[in-house]
């Protein structure tokens, strides 16, 4: 694994613009930035990635199945009691998942570490999907990189297919915050590969989702039922929120399903390690009020059960706080997981995104940041395998 410094295609804006990447730049800081790009080699990408990854889901969904059907684990991870059937009815359901994020230390020198699950509501992956993999072409075309220089990404291929199968020709809401940038452009892209599925959609923001009292059920701005719903917002709102409450009498079927909220809490970072103690790709964790968190000593990482784009978590090193994300987050308890510093290529800090689409291991996406956390506004570099 090498971080690779290369020239940047001057018309990459023009590009980016053509093809509805808008949020390429977060106030005027670059967010995509191709001034650099990281190498690896196949066996790395191969063994050291795409195993790991796919080793991993599997353990996560094995998990799964066990806190769903107890109760002690459900109240561990703070999921509130009145959600407990509607989670394990989708389980018992199968009710399919579409994709998920699995966030790496790596470095190519020891096996890759699981940082966090990003199971639920996962960005990034239009970047991820389209234009790294454009970035790659039109390197390879001016002679950037060097010719023979591939990409492990088939993230677009598989979303295609997933949704033909997922949804079976059925028509499909998309909702989210469609007011942010990010989150429109993630939901237009999977929109799209809906659309190349063969699907029919209909896109609407979170605040549009409405319920009709007669029949019991969630609607949208034309009062047509909304059967299937891709959603890119966590489960942890949709449960807090005012319709939260309507969720378990409603037919819809959602996507991430509900289960998922189970994975996409920081919890199952402790659970892991006790299902599969001393598995490689694991790093120790606890819970952050059990007695034996004490074994990780002065250093670790202080991680809020619900945290995401790294508020509210702190490095602790020595007993002192290396680095830390202010946040809303915390409320709900907290997780420690043993210090195990990202790789530093010259004061840059890689974190690897392994994308799973359908539960197949299918692409990278690397964000970097000078600080050790990565947060939201840390820069997405491109890959290449070499």
């Amino acid at each position: 694994m090498q971080r690779i410094v290369c020239l940047e295609r001057d018309d990459w804006r023009e590009t980016a613009a053509q093809c509805g990447f808008v949020f390429h730049t977060i106030d005027g800081e670059r967010y995509w930035d191709e001034r650099a790009y990281y190498g690896f080699t196949l066996d790395e990408i191969e063994r050291g990635i795409e195993t790991p990854t796919g080793e991993i889901d599997a353990m996560c969904l094995e998990l799964a199945g066990r806190i769903i059907s107890d109760e002690r684990y459900l109240r561990r991870l703070k999921i509130p009691e009145a959600f407990w059937s509607l989670i394990a009815e989708s389980w018992k359901r199968n009710d399919r998942s579409l994709y998920g994020r699995l966030d790496l230390k790596f470095d190519g020198n020891g096996p890759a570490k699981l940082l966090e699950y990003n199971a639920d509501t996962p960005t990034s992956i239009f970047e991820a999907a389209v234009f790294q993999w454009t970035w790659l072409e039109q390197a390879i075309e001016r002679r950037m990189i060097p010719a023979r220089a591939d990409q492990f990404n088939s993230i677009h291929e598989r979303l295609i297919a997933a949704w033909k199968e997922i949804a079976a020709g059925r028509h499909v809401h998309l909702t989210g915050i469609t007011g942010n940038e990010e989150d429109a452009g993630t939901l237009a892209y999977l929109e799209d590969t809906a659309r190349q599925a063969g699907l029919s959609t209909r896109q609407l923001d979170i605040e549009q989702v409405g319920w009709r009292d007669e029949v019991g059920g969630f609607v949208d701005l034309d009062d047509c039922d909304i059967a299937l719903a891709f959603k890119l917002y966590p489960w942890e709102w949709m449960f807090h929120d005012a319709f939260g409450a309507k969720l378990k009498d409603a037919p819809t079927r959602w996507i991430e399903p509900p289960w998922k909220a189970v994975l996409s809490n920081k919890g199952i970072l402790p659970l892991l390690c006790e299902m599969f103690p001393n598995h490689p790709n694991l790093l120790p964790a606890f819970f952050e009020d059990d007695p034996r968190a004490a074994e990780l000593g002065t250093s670790y990482v202080r991680k809020p059960l619900l945290s995401r784009e790294g508020a509210n978590v702190t490095l602790v090193s020595g007993g002192m706080p290396l680095d830390e994300q202010a946040g809303p987050y915390g409320a709900e308890g907290f997780v420690r997981q043993a210090l195990s510093p990202l790789p530093n290529f010259l004061g840059f800090y890689p974190v690897i995104g392994s994308w799973l689409v359908n539960h197949e291991p299918c692409g990278l996406s690397i964000r970097e940041d000078e600080s050790p956390i990565t947060g939201n506004r840390s820069r997405f570099l491109p890959h290449a395998i070499l």
